[in-house]
């Protein structure tokens, strides 16, 4: 019985050093989205922060600035969903066949 809860503490230990290093990884993730075809595109990391924007010169028109904000948008949201989607598949590949619920934050 006791060899089980060894067994178990050691399993823990060895899943707490995993994410440990997954986050480590997803925090120096980065993913592009973008949107405009291509004429907006954000950079953001994986721990959802923008870190870089480009604006095609030819979006740059006084009268067109609301199309210019909707397209930053379009593109940071690509990006986040990227960015998610990385975290998901990285998070699965350290946790395993672990039966967490979505969502499921760890470290606790």
């Amino acid at each position: 019985m006791f060899g089980d809860i060894g067994k178990m503490m050691k399993e823990a230990q060895a899943l707490q050093a995993r994410m440990a290093e997954a986050q480590e990884e997803i925090a120096r993730t980065e993913a592009t989205g973008t949107s405009g075809g291509g004429l907006v595109s954000v950079t953001v990391t994986g721990k959802g922060e923008m870190k870089g924007l480009r604006i095609d010169p030819s979006l740059l028109k006084p009268e067109e600035a609301e199309i210019v904000e909707d397209l930053i948008v379009a593109a940071f949201t690509d990006a986040k969903a990227h960015v998610d989607a990385l975290v998901a598949e990285r998070m699965q590949a350290v946790t395993g066949k672990l039966p967490l619920p979505p969502g499921f934050k760890l470290p606790f």
